[in-house]
C-alpha cells in the first residue's frame, strides 16, 4: 500500500505539477481536472497513512520481516504504475501521459519502468521467503 501510494505521489507530483503534461482526469473541463487530481492526492495520502498504521501494526507485533516489506514496497510501486499506465491510459483513457505527441515511446517507458519495479518486487519477495524457510 505504501509502495502505490508513493508511486501515485510521484505521479501526482512530477507529471501532473511539475511538467503539467496531464491530469487525472483530462476529458472534462479544466475544473475537473483538478478536482481529479485533488481526489487522486487525498486517496494517495490516505492510503499512505494506512500503509503507516498497518506498517506500525507489524513492527508493534514483532511481525514485520523488511525483506518483504521492502519486496512489498517495490510491487506496490510497480502496480500502481502498470495499472495507471494500462487501465487509465489505453483502457479507460482517462487521461495520457503527454498530448501533442507521440506518446509510444511514453507508454512504453512508462509500462515497462513498472514492469521492472514489479519484478524487483518479486524477486525480493521469492528470496526472503527462500531465506525465511531456509531458516526455519
Amino acid at each position: 500500500m505504501i509502495g502505490a501510494a508513493v508511486m501515485a505521489a510521484v505521479d501526482e507530483i512530477v507529471f501532473h505539477q511539475i511538467l503539467h503534461w496531464h491530469h487525472f482526469y483530462d476529458r472534462s473541463t479544466s475544473g475537473a481536472a483538478l478536482v481529479s487530481d485533488g481526489l487522486l492526492h487525498t486517496a494517495e495520502l490516505l492510503a499512505l497513512v494506512a500503509g503507516a498504521v498497518l506498517f506500525s501494526d507489524l513492527r508493534r507485533r514483532r511481525a514485520l520481516s523488511p525483506a518483504h516489506a521492502r519486496g512489498g514496497f517495490f510491487l506496490g510501486l510497480g502496480a500502481f504504475q502498470l495499472f495507471d499506465g494500462v487501465v487509465d491510459h489505453k483502457l479507460l483513457r482517462v487521461h495520457q501521459i503527454r498530448y501533442g505527441v507521440d506518446v509510444t515511446p511514453y507508454d512504453w517507458a512508462w509500462n515497462l519502468a513498472g514492469l521492472a519495479l514489479l519484478l524487483v518486487g518479486v524477486g525480493i519477495v521469492v528470496r526472503a521467503g527462500r531465506r525465511g524457510r531456509r531458516r526455519s
